[in-house]
Formats: C-alpha cells, sequence, structure tokens
C-alpha cells in the first residue's frame, strides 16, 4: 500500500566523464554506498536496457526522501521505481506502468512495495507466468487508518530474511493462505471480526519478532489503546497497526511510550492510502514516488 512519504528526484547530464554523481538529501543523506551502487542509479541503468540505450556519461541526480530507511518502509522499492522513471523521462523513453512495474520488480526481487508506488494505493500483487505478476488495485474502506511507529534502529532486508525457515508444513501454508484472504476482505469491508484473525501471521512473525527489541509490548499497547491489530511493516522494524477513525491518537502515544520504556526512541505518524503513484515529467526530469 502507498503512503504519503515521498521520495523526489531530478536528472540531468553534464559534460563529466563520470558515469554518475548522486546528491543525497533527507533520510538519503546518511548512505554510505557508492553512486554506482546507488539503487536509484540501478534503476536508471536497468530502465536503459529494457530501452536499449547505453547509459549516457555525465548523469547528475539530485534524490531527496522523507522515506526512513531499512525501516520496512519500501525505501528500496521507491528509489528503484524513481531511477527507472529517470532515465525513461530524461531518454525520452515510451515505459508504460507495467513495463515501470516489471522492471523494477526484478531488481527489488518481488512486486510488493514496487507495485503501489508506481500506481498508488493499495495493490494485490498476483503471480503469473515465469516472474511476472498482476497487480489488481484494492479498494480499502474509508474507516481505516494506518498508524506507523518508527523506532530508532534497523532492520536489513537481508537480516530479516535470512531468518526465515526455508520451508514450512501444509497446515500452516494453508493458515497462511485463510489469514491472507481475510487481509484482503477485512481492508474492503473495515469489519474488525474479520481483520483480526489476518494479524495471527504464522509466516514471518514468529521468526523475526526476535529481531525488533520490544515487539511484543508495543503491539499488545496498540491493541490495548484501540487498535484492530498490529504487526511488523514489510520486515521491519516498523510496526503498523490498523485502526478505526478516532483512535489513531491514543495508539501513536501508546506505542511510543512503550518503545520509550525500554530505551527505543521513537515516532509515529498515521495515513490513509496515498492513491496518486509515482509521477515523472520531462521538464526538469522530476519524479516522486510515494511508499508502500
Amino acid at each position: 500500500m502507498a503512503i504519503g512519504r515521498w521520495l523526489r528526484a531530478t536528472a540531468h547530464i553534464t559534460d563529466s566523464s563520470r558515469s554518475v554523481l548522486i546528491k543525497r538529501a533527507g533520510t538519503l543523506a546518511s548512505l554510505d554506498v557508492p553512486d554506482e551502487s546507488d539503487l536509484i542509479w540501478r534503476g536508471f541503468v536497468a530502465a536503459c536496457a529494457a530501452l536499449r540505450i547505453t547509459p549516457p556519461l555525465g548523469i547528475e541526480i539530485e534524490a531527496n526522501s522523507d522515506i526512513p530507511v531499512a525501516r520496512g518502509l519500501g525505501s528500496s522499492a521507491a528509489a528503484i521505481v524513481a531511477g527507472v522513471l529517470l532515465a525513461n523521462a530524461l531518454l525520452d523513453g515510451e515505459l508504460d506502468n507495467a513495463a515501470v512495474i516489471e522492471i523494477a520488480s526484478a531488481l527489488e526481487g518481488h512486486p510488493d512495495n514496487v507495485a503501489p508506488a508506481v500506481l498508488g494505493g493499495a495493490v494485490l500483487c498476483v503471480p503469473s507466468t515465469g516472474h511476472h505478476s498482476h497487480s489488481v488495485p484494492l479498494e480499502v474502506h474509508p474507516s481505516l487508518r494506518f498508524v506507523f511507529i518508527v523506532p530508532d534502529f534497523e532492520v536489513r532486508t537481508a537480516v530479516a530474511r535470512a531468518a526465515l525457515p526455508d520451508q514450512l508444513d501444509f497446515a500452516t501454508s494453508v493458515g497462511a493462505a485463510a489469514r491472507a484472504a481475510a487481509l484482503v476482505i477485512g481492508l474492503q469491508s473495515g469489519d474488525p471480526t474479520v481483520l483480526l484473525p489476518a494479524f495471527d501471521d504464522v509466516l514471518h512473525i514468529p521468526f523475526r519478532r526476535s529481531l525488533v527489541k520490544g515487539y511484543d509490548a508495543v503491539t499488545e499497547a496498540a491493541v490495548a489503546n484501540g487498535a484492530i491489530g498490529a504487526t511488523l511493516s514489510g520486515s521491519g522494524s516498523t510496526i503498523v497497526a490498523i485502526v478505526k477513525r478516532g483512535r489513531e491518537a491514543a495508539v501513536q502515544k501508546a506505542a511510543v511510550a512503550v518503545w520509550r520504556s525500554v530505551d527505543v526512541t521513537a515516532f509515529a505518524f498515521t495515513t490513509e492510502p496515498e492513491l496518486h503513484g509515482a509521477t515523472s515529467r520531462s521538464q526538469g526530469n522530476t519524479q516522486q514516488n510515494p511508499i508502500f
């Protein structure tokens, strides 16, 4: 699901002989990676490959983001999509949304964050043939709000993935499928009795909760103060709670206070689905990306 946090980037061609120079601001300012390894640039290069264009020398990119990095909020997907769209705009490409999603998903490894960033709103990504997927927009009930509680520590995606088992038994898999269906119906209907069992995750929470200090206490506090349920956002470390309109402030205050009690500094924000997806324009080559 896309929410109202954004990555904004511009690109232009200079007379430099180097391949790329990236100037970072906002949450990206602390990144310590070579420009050639930056996900924005990797998305740019991937788009060039799809367009059958050699990336020109002297690309200069300025990127500013308010998406917390390595917190389970889709910062990597937003960066990749930004790079794809910058290349498409700067080089007069004709990539449509489906192509952007496919290119970015190949780099990200899955479309779950990429598709909402491109299309906006909540999106169900259904695997199809090969490595392709079908993106289906989902309407979220207007009574629902999403409270994100963001701690001051990271959980790297690679570490979170390494915590998962290689296999799950059949009964667990069947239960997970039922809970996934409940989540979709619950988001559409806003019915707490349908949403509640969807939070009983059996695929990744049992294996990742130990990576997030205070996870049990924070989620319990969120529910005690009116949340329908709470769980990890992506692979963490952020926790997201789904609440009915009017309960946002109480849930934010309680969750932040609990984390503070175990010496974790956190902030919280509430959002609805951001219905506007990523945009780009060739004049100035400015582009924006909402996150999942």
